[in-house]
């Protein structure tokens, strides 16, 4: 009878008492103490209103329940789905709504729905699964920029398969600390492709050399990202730059150059298909020819052989070395032995990096020492 009464009001009632009275229905319905006989009828009358055609009463119920872990879950879903203003209410705040509920918003909605699904707090991991599946490059931005949301390194590495050519979502991904090392990797590449293009880098150098400049940039970055990887993340790392064919001569010998020992190890061992524990005891302490056949294993013969076990050489004397610049000292070294040595064009290309990292190393210390002039002369 109570509900029978309210819709025949409700069909004279104007819009701003309609919505008064949405207002006392979803107060009425929160408070415990109601009967429930009213507490059901307050439900009925609810739902006959997220039918209204006023969009101020739809709001009225949204505002009032769109906070309270209370309201019906039902009518929350419902309000959701509306239009904007009174969606994002409840999407945002409204604890009663479940993973489920946003993954099929998510799936149905528009996308101003997936925005403010994306901008939820605490948002589910499921839901921010669902968004990099779907969403396009605006929901991914908000999404990126909630620091509270759940991401996983799955969605983060699937956001990035989709998007990773434009420049704001290459932005955010880069600015996250728990990017996946290979992903932070492959972004760098989809960075290189995207200067190669950059009418600003076809203005200023001819192709050769926007091309040489891109590839150095691109490889430095690479060891610097090798050199940052976590334990864990370093072998679904070598494995992804083996299947790409990075794990070159050049750059294992960079890694070894810069100290990235580390790494190092864990290329040889996916190259080797020895065991990580057992290629790290053969680099310190092996014998000259349990080295050897360690490189050898590892598809590297000849001069380039040759050098890698000078490298691996050097590198135990200088860490046992007090005060030593490891870098320095290793690339002195092989320069000074290997310099004058005829090869072929993976030796030189090798010998060329290591020279590189040379100049980097003089030009470093340079800085240094001027920094400490003018600390020492202010």
């Amino acid at each position: 009878m109570i509900v029978k009464a309210f819709l025949r009001w409700s069909e004279k009632a104007g819009s701003s008492d309609r919505s008064k009275a949405a207002t006392a229905l979803a107060q009425a319905y929160l408070q415990s103490s109601l009967p429930q006989d009213r507490h059901d009828s307050a439900y009925d009358a609810m739902t006959y209103l997220l039918d209204d055609p006023s969009p101020k009463v739809r709001l009225a119920l949204a505002e009032t329940l769109a906070f309270s872990t209370d309201a019906p879950r039902a009518i929350i879903f419902c309000l959701a789905q509306d239009q904007p203003e009174i969606a994002c209410l409840v999407i945002i705040h409204s604890p009663v709504l479940r993973e489920t509920d946003l993954v099929d918003l998510v799936g149905n909605g528009t996308a101003i729905t997936r925005a403010m699904i994306a901008a939820r707090p605490s948002l589910e991991a499921g839901a921010c699964a669902a968004l990099a599946e779907i969403g396009e490059v605006l929901e991914l931005s908000v999404l990126l920029e909630n620091r509270s949301a759940r991401i996983t390194p799955f969605t983060l590495r699937r956001v990035a398969e989709r998007f990773a050519d434009d420049a704001e979502i290459r932005d955010l991904l880069l600015q996250r600390d728990d990017l996946p090392a290979d992903v932070r990797y492959a972004i760098v590449g989809h960075i290189g492709a995207a200067l190669a293009t950059s009418h600003l880098v076809c203005y200023a150098m001819t192709p050769m050399r926007a091309h040489g400049v891109i590839r150095e940039a691109y490889e430095a970055a690479t060891v610097v990202i090798a050199g940052d990887v976590t334990a864990e993340a370093m072998p679904m790392l070598v494995e992804h730059l083996r299947e790409r064919g990075d794990l070159t001569p050049a750059f294992l010998m960079n890694t070894l150059c810069s100290g990235k020992l580390d790494f190092f190890a864990q290329a040889i061992s996916n190259l080797s298909g020895l065991a990580e524990r057992q290629v790290r005891s053969i680099l310190a302490t092996g014998r000259h020819h349990a080295l050897k056949a360690l490189f050898h294993s590892a598809g590297l013969f000849g001069a380039v052989l040759d050098i890698f076990m000078e490298a691996t050489l050097l590198w135990r004397d200088v860490v046992e070395t007090p005060y030593s610049n490891p870098v320095a000292d290793l690339s002195s070294g092989l320069l000074a032995k290997f310099a004058h040595v005829d090869g072929d064009a993976t030796m030189r290309e090798l010998l060329h990096m290591v020279e590189k990292l040379q100049m980097s190393q003089h030009r470093q210390r340079a800085r240094s020492l001027a920094s400490d002039l003018v600390a020492e002369a202010a």
